[in-house]
């Protein structure tokens, strides 16, 4: 097994502006409320990582867990704290923020 058992990885992509991005979404902002969270918790094989473009603008703001491979996307920080405690805790999808 690896050093971490999961990563995460936040598109935080920002686009020129009058092109939509998930930065304009607040990703940045909520991969570092994710990453403050997970840490809070004592989750030391989780990774929280930035990630530039992720192609997937449309569905944005979106992250990825890793190995995985599950997409989400998300709104705030109370979609994550599920993504959080149903698959980063207990490796249960989240169907409803699955893309």
């Amino acid at each position: 097994m690896g050093f971490y058992d999961k990563h995460v990885f936040f598109c935080t992509n920002q686009r020129a502006p009058g092109e939509g991005c998930c930065n304009d979404l607040g990703a940045q902002r909520l991969r570092d409320y994710t990453k403050d969270k997970v840490k809070a918790l004592g989750l030391p094989n989780i990774r929280i990582n930035s990630a530039g473009c992720l192609g997937r603008c449309d569905l944005g703001p979106v992250i990825v867990v890793y190995p995985e491979e599950t997409w989400y996307t998300y709104v705030d920080e109370s979609d994550l704290d599920e993504i959080i405690e149903s698959h980063l805790k207990h490796g249960q999808v989240v169907e409803r923020l699955k893309v």
